[in-house]
Protein backbone atom coordinates (compact mmCIF):
# COMPACT_ATOMS: atom_id res chain seq x y z
CA UNK A 1 0.00 0.00 0.00
CA UNK A 2 1.31 3.22 -0.54
CA UNK A 3 -0.31 6.44 0.77
CA UNK A 4 1.06 10.01 1.30
CA UNK A 5 -1.95 12.34 0.85
CA UNK A 6 -0.93 15.14 3.18
CA UNK A 7 1.97 16.01 0.93
CA UNK A 8 -0.22 17.26 -1.71
CA UNK A 9 -0.98 20.32 0.23
CA UNK A 10 2.62 21.44 -0.63
CA UNK A 11 2.91 19.27 -4.19
CA UNK A 12 0.50 17.43 -5.68
CA UNK A 13 2.56 15.84 -7.81
CA UNK A 14 5.14 14.72 -5.46
CA UNK A 15 2.82 13.20 -3.13
CA UNK A 16 1.44 10.75 -6.51
CA UNK A 17 5.36 9.87 -6.61
CA UNK A 18 5.70 8.85 -3.47
CA UNK A 19 2.23 6.83 -2.99
CA UNK A 20 3.67 5.16 -5.90
CA UNK A 21 7.40 4.44 -4.00
CA UNK A 22 5.99 3.35 -1.18
CA UNK A 23 3.55 0.87 -2.20
CA UNK A 24 6.64 -0.93 -4.28
CA UNK A 25 8.94 -0.48 -1.41
CA UNK A 26 6.67 -2.11 0.79
CA UNK A 27 6.18 -4.78 -1.82
CA UNK A 28 9.94 -5.54 -2.11
CA UNK A 29 9.89 -7.49 0.50
CA UNK A 30 8.33 -10.10 -1.31
CA UNK A 31 10.16 -12.39 -3.86
CA UNK A 32 8.72 -11.06 -7.00
CA UNK A 33 11.09 -11.87 -10.53
CA UNK A 34 10.62 -8.81 -12.22
CA UNK A 35 9.44 -4.91 -11.31
CA UNK A 36 7.76 -4.92 -14.20
CA UNK A 37 5.43 -7.60 -12.81
CA UNK A 38 4.06 -5.75 -10.50
CA UNK A 39 0.81 -3.89 -11.34
CA UNK A 40 -0.92 -1.16 -9.47
CA UNK A 41 -4.76 -0.07 -8.29
CA UNK A 42 -4.87 3.56 -8.01
CA UNK A 43 -7.85 5.03 -6.02
CA UNK A 44 -7.98 8.86 -6.89
CA UNK A 45 -9.47 11.54 -4.99
CA UNK A 46 -9.88 15.06 -5.49
CA UNK A 47 -12.20 18.36 -4.83
CA UNK A 48 -12.81 18.63 -8.84
CA UNK A 49 -14.38 22.16 -9.62
CA UNK A 50 -12.62 23.81 -6.16
CA UNK A 51 -10.08 26.15 -7.84
CA UNK A 52 -6.33 24.99 -8.89
CA UNK A 53 -8.00 21.21 -7.72
CA UNK A 54 -7.94 20.32 -11.19
CA UNK A 55 -5.12 21.42 -12.25
CA UNK A 56 -3.12 19.75 -9.51
CA UNK A 57 -5.18 15.99 -10.42
CA UNK A 58 -3.74 16.51 -13.28
CA UNK A 59 -0.43 17.14 -12.81
CA UNK A 60 0.03 14.31 -10.56
CA UNK A 61 -2.23 11.90 -12.96
CA UNK A 62 0.70 13.11 -15.83
CA UNK A 63 3.18 12.42 -12.78
CA UNK A 64 2.57 9.29 -11.98
CA UNK A 65 0.91 7.47 -15.24
CA UNK A 66 2.70 8.96 -17.65
CA UNK A 67 6.24 9.61 -15.97
CA UNK A 68 7.05 7.22 -13.00
CA UNK A 69 4.98 4.35 -14.07
CA UNK A 70 6.31 4.48 -17.32
CA UNK A 71 9.79 4.59 -16.58
CA UNK A 72 9.59 1.64 -14.25
CA UNK A 73 7.71 -0.38 -16.59
CA UNK A 74 5.21 -0.50 -13.66
CA UNK A 75 1.12 -0.61 -15.10
CA UNK A 76 -1.91 0.42 -14.04
CA UNK A 77 -4.93 -1.83 -14.99
CA UNK A 78 -7.45 -0.61 -12.32
CA UNK A 79 -8.65 1.99 -9.98
CA UNK A 80 -11.25 4.31 -9.08
CA UNK A 81 -11.98 7.54 -8.30
CA UNK A 82 -13.97 10.12 -5.74
CA UNK A 83 -13.98 13.49 -7.22
CA UNK A 84 -16.16 15.06 -4.76
CA UNK A 85 -13.96 15.28 -1.84
CA UNK A 86 -15.34 18.34 -0.91
CA UNK A 87 -18.28 19.32 1.91
CA UNK A 88 -19.85 22.65 2.10
CA UNK A 89 -22.25 24.20 4.67
CA UNK A 90 -24.14 26.83 6.70
CA UNK A 91 -24.52 28.49 9.66
CA UNK A 92 -26.61 31.21 9.95
CA UNK A 93 -25.18 33.68 7.40
CA UNK A 94 -21.66 32.28 7.54
CA UNK A 95 -20.49 29.46 5.19
CA UNK A 96 -18.23 27.12 5.28
CA UNK A 97 -16.28 24.25 3.59
CA UNK A 98 -13.73 21.29 3.83
CA UNK A 99 -11.81 20.93 0.86
CA UNK A 100 -9.46 17.43 0.74
CA UNK A 101 -6.38 17.83 -1.01
CA UNK A 102 -5.21 15.39 -4.27
CA UNK A 103 -5.37 12.40 -2.87
CA UNK A 104 -3.51 8.85 -4.67
CA UNK A 105 -4.16 5.57 -2.70
CA UNK A 106 -2.28 3.12 -4.57
CA UNK A 107 -2.80 -1.01 -4.01
CA UNK A 108 0.35 -3.38 -5.29
CA UNK A 109 -0.31 -6.51 -6.20
CA UNK A 110 2.13 -9.20 -8.04
CA UNK A 111 2.95 -13.05 -8.11
CA UNK A 112 5.43 -14.39 -5.80
CA UNK A 113 7.92 -16.84 -6.45
CA UNK A 114 8.20 -18.64 -3.55
CA UNK A 115 5.94 -17.35 -0.64
CA UNK A 116 8.73 -18.80 2.44
CA UNK A 117 11.36 -15.83 1.06
CA UNK A 118 8.96 -13.02 1.95
CA UNK A 119 11.20 -10.34 4.40
CA UNK A 120 10.10 -9.08 7.71
CA UNK A 121 11.14 -6.34 9.85
CA UNK A 122 11.87 -8.49 12.66
CA UNK A 123 15.19 -8.12 13.64
CA UNK A 124 17.38 -11.59 14.05
CA UNK A 125 19.87 -12.29 16.23
CA UNK A 126 23.11 -14.16 15.42
CA UNK A 127 26.05 -15.50 16.41
CA UNK A 128 27.66 -12.37 14.90
CA UNK A 129 27.49 -8.58 14.87
CA UNK A 130 24.90 -7.20 12.26
CA UNK A 131 24.59 -4.00 10.83
CA UNK A 132 21.59 -1.73 9.59
CA UNK A 133 22.51 -0.25 6.42
CA UNK A 134 19.90 2.39 5.08
CA UNK A 135 18.76 2.55 1.59
CA UNK A 136 17.97 6.46 0.69
CA UNK A 137 15.91 7.21 -2.23
CA UNK A 138 16.16 10.82 -1.20
CA UNK A 139 19.53 11.18 -1.48
CA UNK A 140 20.51 12.66 1.87
CA UNK A 141 18.12 15.64 1.11
CA UNK A 142 15.69 14.78 4.03
CA UNK A 143 12.90 17.17 3.19
CA UNK A 144 10.27 17.55 6.26
CA UNK A 145 7.61 19.53 4.42
CA UNK A 146 4.57 17.30 5.19
CA UNK A 147 5.90 15.25 7.43
CA UNK A 148 4.41 13.28 10.76
CA UNK A 149 7.45 15.64 12.57
CA UNK A 150 5.59 18.69 10.85
CA UNK A 151 2.41 18.43 11.63
CA UNK A 152 3.25 17.38 15.42
CA UNK A 153 4.41 20.63 15.76
CA UNK A 154 1.74 22.45 13.56
CA UNK A 155 4.28 23.68 11.09
CA UNK A 156 3.29 23.96 7.53
CA UNK A 157 5.10 24.84 4.34
CA UNK A 158 8.67 23.45 3.40
CA UNK A 159 9.78 20.98 0.55
CA UNK A 160 8.33 17.56 0.20
CA UNK A 161 9.67 14.12 0.25
CA UNK A 162 9.96 13.08 -3.58
CA UNK A 163 10.88 10.95 -5.91
CA UNK A 164 13.64 12.89 -8.05
CA UNK A 165 14.90 9.84 -10.14
CA UNK A 166 12.69 7.03 -11.19
CA UNK A 167 15.59 4.68 -11.38
CA UNK A 168 16.47 4.77 -8.38
CA UNK A 169 13.26 3.14 -7.45
CA UNK A 170 13.68 0.52 -9.71
CA UNK A 171 17.50 -0.69 -8.68
CA UNK A 172 16.46 -0.42 -4.95
CA UNK A 173 13.63 -3.02 -6.03
CA UNK A 174 16.11 -5.22 -7.91
CA UNK A 175 18.73 -4.74 -5.61
CA UNK A 176 16.36 -6.42 -2.96
CA UNK A 177 15.55 -9.10 -4.89
CA UNK A 178 18.51 -10.68 -5.59
CA UNK A 179 19.95 -10.14 -1.92
CA UNK A 180 16.48 -11.68 -0.67
CA UNK A 181 17.21 -14.22 -2.88
CA UNK A 182 20.85 -14.85 -2.11
CA UNK A 183 19.80 -14.97 1.90
CA UNK A 184 21.86 -11.80 2.48
CA UNK A 185 19.35 -10.05 4.26
CA UNK A 186 18.20 -10.90 8.07
CA UNK A 187 15.46 -8.35 8.30
CA UNK A 188 13.47 -5.71 6.29
CA UNK A 189 11.08 -2.44 6.58
CA UNK A 190 10.70 0.13 3.99
CA UNK A 191 10.56 3.86 5.16
CA UNK A 192 7.78 5.80 4.84
CA UNK A 193 5.26 7.73 7.62
CA UNK A 194 7.12 8.40 10.84
CA UNK A 195 10.89 8.43 9.22
CA UNK A 196 13.52 6.76 10.09
CA UNK A 197 12.94 6.61 13.80
CA UNK A 198 9.50 5.16 13.64
CA UNK A 199 11.11 2.46 11.22
CA UNK A 200 13.39 1.59 13.86
CA UNK A 201 11.10 1.57 16.65
CA UNK A 202 8.75 -0.81 14.75
CA UNK A 203 11.89 -3.54 13.95
CA UNK A 204 12.33 -2.95 17.85
CA UNK A 205 8.82 -4.11 18.70
CA UNK A 206 8.91 -7.01 16.35
CA UNK A 207 11.71 -8.18 17.77
CA UNK A 208 12.53 -6.81 20.96
CA UNK A 209 16.38 -6.25 20.26
CA UNK A 210 17.72 -2.92 20.24
CA UNK A 211 19.38 -0.77 17.60
CA UNK A 212 22.32 1.78 17.72
CA UNK A 213 22.60 4.47 15.29
CA UNK A 214 25.43 6.69 14.35
CA UNK A 215 24.11 9.86 12.63
CA UNK A 216 26.29 12.43 11.99
CA UNK A 217 25.20 16.35 11.36
CA UNK A 218 24.10 19.05 13.16
CA UNK A 219 21.23 19.31 15.62
CA UNK A 220 18.50 20.28 13.06
CA UNK A 221 20.14 17.61 10.48
CA UNK A 222 19.95 14.73 12.80
CA UNK A 223 15.86 16.05 13.33
CA UNK A 224 16.24 15.52 9.58
CA UNK A 225 17.85 12.59 9.69
CA UNK A 226 15.51 11.05 11.86
CA UNK A 227 12.02 12.17 10.69
CA UNK A 228 12.13 12.59 7.21
CA UNK A 229 9.89 10.41 5.00
CA UNK A 230 11.37 10.27 2.09
CA UNK A 231 11.39 7.10 0.61
CA UNK A 232 14.18 4.06 1.57
CA UNK A 233 14.39 1.06 3.54
CA UNK A 234 16.36 -0.13 6.74
CA UNK A 235 18.12 -3.82 6.32
CA UNK A 236 20.20 -5.59 8.59
CA UNK A 237 22.99 -7.52 6.98
CA UNK A 238 25.62 -9.89 9.06
CA UNK A 239 29.22 -8.00 9.14
CA UNK A 240 30.39 -11.51 7.90
CA UNK A 241 28.44 -10.44 4.29
CA UNK A 242 28.78 -6.75 3.85
CA UNK A 243 31.21 -7.06 1.05
CA UNK A 244 29.04 -9.43 -1.09
CA UNK A 245 26.21 -6.95 -0.45
CA UNK A 246 28.36 -4.03 -1.42
CA UNK A 247 29.12 -5.88 -4.55
CA UNK A 248 25.14 -6.77 -5.61
CA UNK A 249 24.21 -2.85 -4.68
CA UNK A 250 27.41 -1.78 -7.03
CA UNK A 251 25.98 -3.74 -9.50
CA UNK A 252 22.24 -2.84 -9.13
CA UNK A 253 23.35 1.38 -8.95
CA UNK A 254 22.02 1.48 -5.43
CA UNK A 255 24.49 3.35 -2.72
CA UNK A 256 23.89 2.56 1.19
CA UNK A 257 25.28 3.93 4.16
CA UNK A 258 25.77 1.64 7.79
CA UNK A 259 24.38 3.67 10.09
CA UNK A 260 24.00 1.38 12.85
CA UNK A 261 24.07 -2.02 14.38
CA UNK A 262 21.58 -4.23 16.17
CA UNK A 263 22.03 -4.57 19.44
CA UNK A 264 21.02 -7.37 22.68
CA UNK A 265 18.86 -5.02 24.41
CA UNK A 266 15.90 -3.42 23.41
CA UNK A 267 16.99 -0.07 23.62
CA UNK A 268 16.61 2.79 20.86
CA UNK A 269 20.14 4.56 21.06
CA UNK A 270 21.09 7.79 18.83
CA UNK A 271 24.62 8.66 19.04
CA UNK A 272 25.86 12.08 17.72
CA UNK A 273 29.63 11.83 17.19
CA UNK A 274 30.69 10.44 20.80
CA UNK A 275 27.36 11.70 22.52
CA UNK A 276 24.23 10.10 23.06
CA UNK A 277 21.74 12.50 21.84
CA UNK A 278 18.57 9.86 22.19
CA UNK A 279 18.00 6.50 24.41
CA UNK A 280 14.52 5.09 24.59
CA UNK A 281 13.68 1.48 26.00
CA UNK A 282 11.38 -0.54 24.21
CA UNK A 283 9.10 -0.64 27.05
CA UNK A 284 8.53 3.24 27.20
CA UNK A 285 8.36 3.95 23.37
CA UNK A 286 5.66 0.84 22.51
CA UNK A 287 3.42 2.60 25.31
CA UNK A 288 3.40 5.69 24.19
CA UNK A 289 3.08 4.38 20.45
CA UNK A 290 0.47 2.25 21.48
CA UNK A 291 -1.55 4.69 24.01
CA UNK A 292 -4.26 6.27 21.54
CA UNK A 293 -4.85 3.08 19.81
CA UNK A 294 -5.76 1.82 22.97
CA UNK A 295 -7.79 4.82 24.06
CA UNK A 296 -10.10 4.69 21.00
CA UNK A 297 -9.72 0.74 21.52
CA UNK A 298 -11.13 0.95 24.85
CA UNK A 299 -14.40 3.65 23.52
CA UNK A 300 -15.06 1.55 21.18
CA UNK A 301 -14.57 -2.30 22.27
CA UNK A 302 -14.84 -4.27 26.10
CA UNK A 303 -12.51 -1.50 27.79
CA UNK A 304 -11.51 -4.15 29.91
CA UNK A 305 -9.96 -6.64 27.19
CA UNK A 306 -8.65 -3.33 25.91
CA UNK A 307 -6.63 -2.81 28.89
CA UNK A 308 -5.30 -6.23 29.13
CA UNK A 309 -4.23 -5.97 25.95
CA UNK A 310 -2.34 -2.66 26.08
CA UNK A 311 -0.84 -4.17 29.80
CA UNK A 312 0.70 -6.96 28.10
CA UNK A 313 2.88 -4.62 26.40
CA UNK A 314 4.64 -3.73 28.90
CA UNK A 315 5.76 -7.55 29.58
CA UNK A 316 9.67 -7.74 29.16
CA UNK A 317 10.53 -11.24 29.33
CA UNK A 318 7.55 -12.39 27.06
CA UNK A 319 8.41 -14.86 24.94
CA UNK A 320 6.73 -14.18 22.29
CA UNK A 321 5.26 -17.32 20.69
CA UNK A 322 7.11 -20.91 20.80
CA UNK A 323 5.88 -24.38 20.10
CA UNK A 324 6.21 -27.45 21.74
CA UNK A 325 5.43 -30.59 19.64
CA UNK A 326 4.83 -34.28 21.29
CA UNK A 327 5.11 -35.87 17.83
CA UNK A 328 7.30 -35.28 14.22
CA UNK A 329 5.08 -33.18 11.84
CA UNK A 330 7.21 -34.80 9.20
CA UNK A 331 5.91 -38.59 9.80
CA UNK A 332 3.39 -39.19 7.74
CA UNK A 333 1.08 -41.87 9.24
CA UNK A 334 -1.09 -41.95 7.05
CA UNK A 335 1.41 -43.17 4.31
CA UNK A 336 0.20 -47.09 4.87
CA UNK A 337 -3.10 -46.26 3.51
CA UNK A 338 -1.38 -44.67 0.13
CA UNK A 339 -2.78 -46.26 -3.22
CA UNK A 340 -5.63 -47.46 -1.62
CA UNK A 341 -9.10 -46.44 -2.53
CA UNK A 342 -9.77 -42.73 -1.10
CA UNK A 343 -12.59 -42.12 0.89
CA UNK A 344 -15.03 -39.36 0.53
CA UNK A 345 -15.15 -36.31 2.14
CA UNK A 346 -17.99 -34.34 2.25
CA UNK A 347 -16.53 -30.11 2.19
CA UNK A 348 -20.00 -29.04 3.52
CA UNK A 349 -20.49 -25.26 2.54
CA UNK A 350 -22.75 -22.96 3.01
CA UNK A 351 -24.08 -19.11 1.94
CA UNK A 352 -20.81 -17.09 2.31
CA UNK A 353 -18.69 -20.09 3.72
CA UNK A 354 -15.02 -19.68 2.53
CA UNK A 355 -12.42 -22.33 4.01
CA UNK A 356 -13.51 -24.65 1.71
CA UNK A 357 -10.90 -24.86 -0.43
CA UNK A 358 -8.25 -24.61 2.36
CA UNK A 359 -10.14 -27.81 3.94
CA UNK A 360 -10.70 -29.56 0.84
CA UNK A 361 -6.56 -29.24 0.19
CA UNK A 362 -6.12 -30.63 3.70
CA UNK A 363 -7.78 -33.73 3.50
CA UNK A 364 -6.73 -33.60 -0.08
CA UNK A 365 -3.10 -34.08 0.61
CA UNK A 366 -4.30 -36.66 3.51
CA UNK A 367 -5.39 -39.74 0.96
CA UNK A 368 -9.25 -38.63 0.91
CA UNK A 369 -11.33 -37.81 -1.86
CA UNK A 370 -12.60 -34.20 -1.29
CA UNK A 371 -16.48 -33.10 -2.48
CA UNK A 372 -17.95 -30.15 -2.78
CA UNK A 373 -21.25 -30.42 -1.50
CA UNK A 374 -23.44 -27.03 -0.96
CA UNK A 375 -26.12 -27.17 1.72
CA UNK A 376 -29.22 -26.58 -1.05
CA UNK A 377 -28.01 -30.31 -2.32
CA UNK A 378 -29.03 -32.07 0.76
CA UNK A 379 -31.68 -29.46 0.76
CA UNK A 380 -33.14 -30.06 -2.54
CA UNK A 381 -31.89 -34.37 -2.85
CA UNK A 382 -29.50 -33.76 -5.00
CA UNK A 383 -26.78 -35.44 -2.88
CA UNK A 384 -26.69 -37.10 0.41
CA UNK A 385 -24.60 -37.68 3.28
CA UNK A 386 -24.56 -41.45 2.89
CA UNK A 387 -22.21 -41.22 0.31
CA UNK A 388 -19.74 -40.16 2.27
CA UNK A 389 -17.26 -41.30 5.02
CA UNK A 390 -16.87 -37.52 6.48
CA UNK A 391 -18.35 -34.53 6.82
CA UNK A 392 -16.89 -31.12 7.36
CA UNK A 393 -18.93 -28.26 8.05
CA UNK A 394 -16.37 -25.26 6.91
CA UNK A 395 -15.67 -21.77 8.74
CA UNK A 396 -16.21 -17.97 6.92
CA UNK A 397 -18.86 -15.73 6.83
CA UNK A 398 -21.75 -17.84 6.55
CA UNK A 399 -25.29 -15.79 6.20
CA UNK A 400 -22.90 -12.83 5.87
CA UNK A 401 -21.63 -13.67 9.82
CA UNK A 402 -24.94 -12.17 11.21
CA UNK A 403 -24.64 -12.91 14.61
CA UNK A 404 -25.58 -16.32 15.61
CA UNK A 405 -25.00 -17.18 11.97
CA UNK A 406 -24.15 -21.07 13.07
CA UNK A 407 -27.50 -20.98 14.62
CA UNK A 408 -28.70 -20.37 11.43
CA UNK A 409 -27.43 -22.78 9.37
CA UNK A 410 -27.82 -25.38 12.00
CA UNK A 411 -31.79 -24.61 11.94
CA UNK A 412 -31.76 -25.14 8.11
CA UNK A 413 -31.03 -29.14 9.24
CA UNK A 414 -32.87 -29.24 12.08
CA UNK A 415 -36.50 -27.24 10.25
CA UNK A 416 -36.26 -29.89 6.99
CA UNK A 417 -37.23 -33.59 8.10
CA UNK A 418 -35.31 -35.14 5.58
CA UNK A 419 -32.46 -33.40 6.12
CA UNK A 420 -32.44 -33.65 9.93
CA UNK A 421 -32.85 -37.68 9.46
CA UNK A 422 -30.49 -37.40 6.95
CA UNK A 423 -27.86 -36.13 9.46
CA UNK A 424 -29.13 -38.12 12.39
CA UNK A 425 -28.21 -41.32 10.38
CA UNK A 426 -24.68 -40.09 9.77
CA UNK A 427 -23.62 -39.12 12.91
CA UNK A 428 -25.38 -42.66 14.32
CA UNK A 429 -23.14 -44.86 11.61
CA UNK A 430 -20.10 -46.21 13.39
CA UNK A 431 -17.29 -45.71 10.27
CA UNK A 432 -17.96 -41.81 9.98
CA UNK A 433 -16.00 -38.99 11.06
CA UNK A 434 -17.41 -35.02 11.41
CA UNK A 435 -15.35 -31.89 11.52
CA UNK A 436 -16.76 -28.70 11.96
CA UNK A 437 -14.74 -25.41 12.10
CA UNK A 438 -15.93 -22.02 13.24
CA UNK A 439 -19.09 -21.13 11.97
CA UNK A 440 -19.15 -25.06 10.92
CA UNK A 441 -18.19 -25.49 14.86
CA UNK A 442 -20.93 -23.15 16.13
CA UNK A 443 -23.39 -24.91 13.65
CA UNK A 444 -22.52 -28.25 15.23
CA UNK A 445 -22.95 -27.08 18.14
CA UNK A 446 -26.63 -26.73 17.78
CA UNK A 447 -27.10 -30.01 16.35
CA UNK A 448 -25.91 -31.91 19.63
CA UNK A 449 -29.39 -33.44 19.83
CA UNK A 450 -28.58 -35.29 16.94
CA UNK A 451 -24.88 -36.40 17.52
CA UNK A 452 -24.74 -38.76 19.96
CA UNK A 453 -22.24 -38.33 22.94
CA UNK A 454 -22.16 -34.44 22.57
CA UNK A 455 -25.15 -33.67 25.43
CA UNK A 456 -22.99 -31.87 27.15
CA UNK A 457 -21.51 -29.24 24.41
CA UNK A 458 -21.44 -25.29 25.00
CA UNK A 459 -22.80 -22.59 22.93
CA UNK A 460 -20.53 -20.29 20.98
CA UNK A 461 -21.47 -16.54 21.88
CA UNK A 462 -19.95 -13.22 21.06
CA UNK A 463 -16.25 -12.59 22.23
CA UNK A 464 -15.31 -10.59 25.13
CA UNK A 465 -13.86 -7.78 23.13
CA UNK A 466 -17.34 -7.55 21.32
CA UNK A 467 -15.20 -7.48 17.76
CA UNK A 468 -14.07 -9.98 15.67
CA UNK A 469 -11.00 -11.84 16.45
CA UNK A 470 -8.43 -12.24 13.58
CA UNK A 471 -5.04 -13.06 14.67
CA UNK A 472 -2.24 -16.14 15.38
CA UNK A 473 -3.13 -17.76 18.54
CA UNK A 474 -1.34 -20.19 20.67
CA UNK A 475 -3.24 -23.48 21.49
CA UNK A 476 -2.59 -26.60 23.36
CA UNK A 477 -4.10 -30.06 22.34
CA UNK A 478 -5.29 -31.62 25.64
CA UNK A 479 -5.99 -35.67 26.03
CA UNK A 480 -9.24 -35.98 24.73
CA UNK A 481 -11.49 -39.31 22.47
CA UNK A 482 -11.15 -36.99 19.30
CA UNK A 483 -9.52 -39.17 16.40
CA UNK A 484 -8.64 -35.85 14.47
CA UNK A 485 -5.65 -35.16 17.88
CA UNK A 486 -4.68 -38.76 17.97
CA UNK A 487 -1.30 -38.77 19.71
CA UNK A 488 -0.85 -34.85 19.61
CA UNK A 489 -2.00 -34.32 23.15
CA UNK A 490 0.50 -31.95 25.20
CA UNK A 491 1.49 -30.08 21.92
CA UNK A 492 1.78 -26.52 22.31
CA UNK A 493 1.29 -24.93 18.92
CA UNK A 494 0.10 -21.78 16.40
CA UNK A 495 -3.17 -21.50 14.46
CA UNK A 496 -5.17 -19.11 12.84
CA UNK A 497 -8.07 -17.19 14.90
CA UNK A 498 -10.85 -15.62 13.08
CA UNK A 499 -13.91 -15.47 14.43
CA UNK A 500 -16.53 -13.32 15.83
CA UNK A 501 -18.76 -15.80 17.97
CA UNK A 502 -16.12 -17.79 20.10
CA UNK A 503 -16.75 -17.74 23.58
CA UNK A 504 -17.76 -21.23 25.12
CA UNK A 505 -20.76 -20.93 27.82
CA UNK A 506 -22.02 -23.84 28.94
CA UNK A 507 -25.80 -24.23 30.15
CA UNK A 508 -24.90 -25.05 33.44
CA UNK A 509 -21.93 -25.93 35.83
CA UNK A 510 -23.04 -29.46 35.55
CA UNK A 511 -23.00 -29.90 31.53
CA UNK A 512 -19.16 -28.16 32.16
CA UNK A 513 -18.00 -30.51 34.34
CA UNK A 514 -19.67 -33.88 32.43
CA UNK A 515 -17.50 -32.18 29.22
CA UNK A 516 -14.45 -31.61 30.86
CA UNK A 517 -12.84 -35.08 29.46
CA UNK A 518 -13.99 -34.23 25.86
CA UNK A 519 -12.32 -30.74 25.96
CA UNK A 520 -9.72 -31.29 22.95
CA UNK A 521 -7.69 -27.72 22.88
CA UNK A 522 -7.85 -24.85 24.98
CA UNK A 523 -5.98 -21.24 24.05
CA UNK A 524 -2.51 -20.72 26.30
CA UNK A 525 -0.56 -17.79 26.45
CA UNK A 526 3.05 -17.85 25.68
CA UNK A 527 4.51 -19.03 28.92
CA UNK A 528 2.20 -22.33 28.61
CA UNK A 529 -0.38 -21.31 30.99
CA UNK A 530 -4.19 -21.60 30.41
CA UNK A 531 -5.24 -18.22 28.69
CA UNK A 532 -7.55 -16.13 30.83
CA UNK A 533 -6.75 -12.48 29.15
CA UNK A 534 -7.31 -10.75 26.33
CA UNK A 535 -5.95 -11.34 23.25
CA UNK A 536 -3.96 -14.71 24.52
CA UNK A 537 -7.49 -15.88 24.87
CA UNK A 538 -9.27 -14.02 21.47
CA UNK A 539 -12.72 -14.62 22.84
CA UNK A 540 -12.81 -15.19 27.01
CA UNK A 541 -13.88 -18.60 26.96
CA UNK A 542 -13.95 -20.01 30.06
CA UNK A 543 -10.62 -21.93 30.97
CA UNK A 544 -9.49 -21.11 27.01
CA UNK A 545 -11.67 -23.93 25.86
CA UNK A 546 -11.52 -23.69 21.62
CA UNK A 547 -12.28 -27.40 20.74
CA UNK A 548 -14.07 -30.20 21.86
CA UNK A 549 -15.29 -33.76 20.91
CA UNK A 550 -17.97 -36.24 21.90
CA UNK A 551 -17.23 -39.11 23.76
CA UNK A 552 -17.08 -41.36 20.64
CA UNK A 553 -13.76 -39.21 19.43
CA UNK A 554 -15.75 -39.19 15.93
CA UNK A 555 -17.46 -35.54 15.97
CA UNK A 556 -15.03 -32.85 17.15
CA UNK A 557 -15.52 -29.12 16.64
CA UNK A 558 -13.13 -26.27 16.92
CA UNK A 559 -13.78 -22.51 16.93
CA UNK A 560 -9.85 -22.14 15.23
CA UNK A 561 -8.99 -22.73 11.64
CA UNK A 562 -6.33 -26.05 11.36
CA UNK A 563 -7.07 -26.25 7.52
CA UNK A 564 -5.15 -22.50 7.34
CA UNK A 565 -2.06 -23.51 8.74
CA UNK A 566 -1.98 -27.17 7.73
CA UNK A 567 1.31 -26.33 5.31
CA UNK A 568 3.83 -24.07 7.11
CA UNK A 569 4.16 -21.48 4.43
CA UNK A 570 0.50 -20.82 5.81
CA UNK A 571 1.84 -19.45 9.13
CA UNK A 572 2.55 -15.90 9.84
CA UNK A 573 5.24 -16.94 11.93
CA UNK A 574 6.46 -20.45 12.46
CA UNK A 575 9.67 -22.01 13.32
CA UNK A 576 12.87 -22.04 11.31
CA UNK A 577 13.27 -25.75 11.34
CA UNK A 578 9.42 -26.70 10.05
CA UNK A 579 9.52 -28.53 6.89
CA UNK A 580 7.08 -27.91 4.41
CA UNK A 581 4.20 -30.01 6.33
CA UNK A 582 3.21 -28.07 9.31
CA UNK A 583 1.72 -29.83 12.40
CA UNK A 584 -1.70 -29.20 12.01
CA UNK A 585 -1.65 -31.73 8.73
CA UNK A 586 -1.76 -34.62 11.70
CA UNK A 587 -5.20 -34.26 12.13
CA UNK A 588 -5.95 -34.82 9.03
CA UNK A 589 -3.93 -37.94 8.46
CA UNK A 590 -5.29 -39.12 11.71
CA UNK A 591 -8.72 -38.82 9.97
CA UNK A 592 -7.91 -40.51 6.74
CA UNK A 593 -6.07 -43.69 9.74
CA UNK A 594 -9.84 -42.97 11.38
CA UNK A 595 -11.37 -44.32 8.32
CA UNK A 596 -9.10 -47.12 7.94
Amino acid sequence: MGERTPLAVLNAPASGRMAVAEAITNIAAAPIDDIRKIRLSANWMAAAGHPGEDARLFDTVKAVGDELCRDIGVAIPVGKDSLSMRARWQEGDDEYQVVAPVSLIVSAFAPVTDVRRHLTPQLQQIDEPSYLLLFDLGAGKNRLGGSCLAQAYTRSGGEAADIDDSRSLASLFSAVQELNSRDMLLAYHDRSDGGLLATAAEMIFASRLGISFALNGTRHELLAALFSEEAGALVQVAKSKLTQVQMILDRNDLEAEAIGRVEPEAVLTVRQEDDVVLQLDRQTMQREWSEMSYRIQALRDNPETAREEFERLQVDDDPGLNVKLTFDPADDVARPYRGTAKPSVAILREQGVNSQYEMAAAFMRAGFSAVDVHMSDLLEGVDDLANYQGVVACGGFSFGDVLGAGGGWAKSILYHSRTRDQFAEFFARGDTFALGICNGCQMMSHLRELIPGSENWPKFLRNTSEQFEARLSLVEVVESPSVFLHGMAGSRLPIATSHGEGRVSFNSDTDRYAASYTIAARYVDNYGNVADQYPANPNGSLDGICALSNEDGRVTIMMPHPERVAMSSQNSWHPDDWGDVGPWMRMFRNARIAVG
